[in-house]
């Protein structure tokens, strides 16, 4: 899955508001008489908002290991 296929109202969201998504989808899923289409489409959504969150995740990674690698205290402790 690309970014770019992730909808626009998913990229705005935080972190954590993609979890509390997510959790409201399971729990919908897991109910027994939730409609099959509406299911697929929860889902779906639901791997949008995964990938979205990985997405972040990266980029938090990233920054991170840019920061450390520009603070020279960082980098001493590193190679003692």
């Amino acid at each position: 899955m690309k970014s770019k296929s992730i909808p626009v109202d998913i990229k705005n969201k935080s972190i954590k508001e993609a979890q509390e998504e997510i959790k409201a989808i399971i729990q919908d899923l897991e109910n027994p008489e939730s409609n099959l289409e509406k299911s697929i489409s929860k889902y779906n959504r639901m791997m949008h908002l995964n990938y979205h969150i990985q997405e972040e995740f990266k980029k938090k990674n990233k920054k991170i290991k840019d920061i450390n690698l520009s603070n020279p205290k960082i980098k001493n402790k590193k190679s003692s």
